[in-house]
């Protein structure tokens, strides 16, 4: 999307904690079988922390893409692909209704078949498989294990880094789950990695200019899905206008007026990621298994 003009943006992701939870994880790896990675389905690419590769220090991964009833269906199946051509497992949930849990004991299991065997030669039948889940923040990780476990077993939150200690779990079908704080990387070159994050409430937003934020999301809508701010908006998107200006014109047709003609296009921006976190958008993925990022690096 680089023949879009964005507006530049200072992004800060990487709070002291993270530290620290990235010694944490280093330290347990060796006491787990594998590794459950949790990733936003609508930015597989940017919410896959590029540290874990190197976390996870070799052991077998499983990919959850969570939130698949907020991302576009047909980018989820071509992430799937795209994941299952690098030689992982690929699991599809959307951890708030539970949708797709019921499938994530098998597909641990069938990962550590080969440990199973070993187990049962050994005579140690029933012994427990230890998963560690990783992700970034805001995922759905504590949600998620409280669906697989039956019960809020882990610490869940809608803000960003609720989760700060490790937490073993126990599941009653054989499976030892470790929930660790979510830890982002600690430097990203790319400013449409940070974006993609605060977009979907990976990083505070707090810290962010809203309006820029905004605007540049904006123009991500105005070529990736146009008929969503027909639909929600009523706004007919001008290809040669700036993302300031888009908002402006979503500001009019909402009524943002703040006086003599001024629309208000801070409240318009809230708005406008108020409504796609809660889906109000439409399924939205914002990026695609072949963008030039996923070359590039982070």
């Amino acid at each position: 999307m680089s023949e879009y003009s964005f507006e530049k943006m200072n992004i800060q992701w990487f709070p002291g904690h993270m530290t620290k939870a990235q010694r944490m994880i280093e330290d347990n790896i060796k006491l787990v079988d594998a590794v459950c990675e949790i990733l936003d389905a609508r930015i597989p690419y940017s919410s896959r922390n590029p540290d874990i590769d190197r976390l996870a220090g070799g052991k077998p991964r499983l990919v959850i893409l969570n939130r698949t009833d907020l991302a576009d269906p047909e980018m989820t199946a071509r992430w799937k692909r795209y994941f299952q051509s690098k030689g992982m497992k690929v699991m599809e949930t959307d951890a708030r209704t539970g949708k797709g849990i019921d499938a994530f004991v098998p597909a641990v299991r069938e990962l550590l078949a080969d440990k199973l065997r070993d187990y049962e030669a050994k005579g140690q039948v029933g012994r427990a498989l230890r998963i560690m889940i990783l992700g970034i923040p805001n995922v759905g990780k504590s949600t998620f294990i409280n669906k697989v476990a039956g019960r809020k077993a882990a610490i869940a939150g809608d803000k960003p880094g609720v989760t700060r200690g490790k937490q073993w779990i126990a599941i009653g079908t054989g499976l030892d789950l470790l929930d660790t704080p979510g830890i982002l990387w600690p430097k990203f070159d790319s400013q449409e990695v940070g974006e993609m994050l605060a977009i979907t409430n990976a990083i505070k937003s707090d810290v962010l200019d809203k309006e820029t934020l905004g605007a540049n999301f904006m123009l991500r809508l105005r070529a990736l899905y146009p008929d969503a701010l027909r639909q929600r908006y009523k706004l007919e998107p001008d290809p040669d206008a700036n993302g300031f200006e888009l908002l402006e014109q979503a500001a009019k047709k909402r009524g943002f007026l703040i006086s003599r003609g001024e629309y208000d296009i801070e409240r318009m921006a809230n708005t406008l990621l108020k409504e796609y976190h809660e889906g109000k958008l439409g399924r939205i993925t914002l990026e695609t298994p072949d963008d030039r990022a996923l070359d590039a690096g982070k």
